[in-house]
């Protein structure tokens, strides 16, 4: 039988006490007797009962039927973000300007920068304690927190990238760019297609590389949120980094459709089909893995720490989603709060097996007291987080597009990295 996380967390919630049914109070859109005195809006993503795991869905509708309980009087109705994230992130942005925002909403760390910047967000400081703010690792509580020192959203799932290998074809962990490469090329010569990793105008291209500009002490933006990748030392950096994929497609560790690559479920299949044997991915991904091989495949594949230029310049990309509030009501900016706390603060992290923020809640909870999760957040004592700059994502914009020429070879590194750090300067100035 396949291990499934999922169900492992269902089980876990299936001990918890249920209220009510929930069926009784989860009816298509809403969450909780159509007569209740006081409504609520909630932007969210599949994270919820409408997920399209059914076993995840379930977990959720416990969890959303458990709360809605526990606020006699209220009633929380779903509004559903489509699948073009980027595009539903902007328009919530527009809308919290325009006042006509729901209560409520998922946003990803991704954008938040922007969304604090606009000033849009209601404190929740007086809702959580210091002791949680404090359990929250570092890059976490900096991205949450305003310059006034309060916290505008809570952070309640992580992430972050690892390189996955199948250990009877790289039996050991490459540890070094160049150890990367020729295991690369020593599976190429086994059959498979070498290394594979996003590169295509895709967010994940630019998140997923960035660990090597990183894992030399790069940065991005200065303290002011100025592009500065382009010149100097920044830069040198920069376009190590870039050469680094560049060379793996030339020397043919990488295959040139990288290029045309921008979904993690990509890597699963190629592992399923047992056409690679090494890939950039994220954690969530084992979990995948888990369910997609059976268990005699299943037990060659692994992962390691990123590799970096040398194997003491480590870094891995972090992300994960946060819930924030727009009401103007504080009885609503409470409410919200108290979903963040109650559904996502950890009960959604089990059900979902979505790494924590908190670094308590690996040992409170058994999914994640498990030695491959404990090597996740090991591993996330590197981990960095987009910097929190509004130009951020015309940087990665900009970084799409140029890993789109470096890796087909249709114009060389240094004209391209010029051309991506000119047009984002140009973006930080329009700002």
């Amino acid at each position: 039988m396949k291990n499934n996380t999922h169900a492992l967390a269902l089980a876990a919630l299936m001990i918890a006490p249920t209220v009510v049914n929930a069926s009784d109070m989860i009816t298509g859109d809403t969450v909780g007797p159509a007569d209740a005195a006081n409504k609520m809006t909630f932007r969210m993503t599949t994270d919820g009962p409408r997920n399209n795991d059914p076993v995840v869905a379930e977990g959720y509708g416990k969890l959303f039927n458990q709360f809605i309980a526990k606020h006699p009087g209220w009633r929380i109705e779903l509004q559903m973000m489509s699948g073009d994230i980027g595009q539903e992130q902007a328009r919530l942005v527009e809308q919290a300007k325009s006042g006509n925002a729901p209560d409520c909403a998922a946003v990803d760390s991704f954008v938040l920068p922007l969304f604090k910047k606009a000033g849009v967000l209601k404190s929740f400081s007086p809702y959580f304690t210091k002791e949680e703010i404090a359990q929250l690792f570092p890059y976490i509580r900096e991205g949450i927190t305003g310059t006034d020192g309060q916290i505008y959203a809570w952070w309640w799932s992580t992430d972050l990238r690892v390189l996955y290998r199948n250990k009877e074809i790289i039996p050991d962990a490459p540890q070094t760019w160049d150890e990367t490469k020729a295991a690369a090329l020593q599976s190429v010569k086994q059959g498979m297609e070498g290394i594979l990793f996003n590169g295509s105008r895709y967010e994940g291209t630019t998140f997923d590389w960035l660990a090597n500009f990183w894992a030399q002490g790069g940065k991005l933006v200065d303290d002011a949120g100025k592009p500065i990748f382009g010149e100097g030392a920044e830069r040198e950096k920069f376009v190590k980094a870039v050469n680094y994929y560049r060379d793996l497609v030339k020397s043919g560790a990488a295959p040139k459709r990288v290029a045309t690559i921008g979904n993690y479920d990509d890597f699963n299949a190629a592992a399923a089909a047992g056409t690679t044997a090494l890939f950039v991915g994220g954690n969530w991904q084992y979990a995948q893995l888990q369910s997609a091989l059976e268990p005699e495949e299943l037990a060659k594949w692994t992962f390691s720490p990123l590799p970096g230029p040398t194997k003491d310049q480590r870094s891995t990309g972090t992300g994960g989603w946060t819930v924030a509030s727009f009401a103007s009501d504080p009885a609503k900016v409470k409410m919200c709060a108290d979903l963040a706390r109650e559904v996502y603060m950890g009960p959604a992290n089990e059900v979902q097996g979505q790494l924590p923020t908190r670094a308590d809640l690996y040992d409170k909870y058994k999914i994640f007291s498990s030695d491959i999760n404990k090597a996740f957040s090991e591993a996330l004592k590197v981990g960095q987080a987009r910097p929190g700059a509004p130009v951020y994502p015309e940087i990665s914009n900009q970084i799409q597009i140029m890993m789109g020429k470096v890796l087909t070879g249709t114009q060389d590194t240094d004209a391209a990295v010029d051309e991506a750090f000119k047009a984002s300067l140009a973006a930080y100035k329009r700002q």
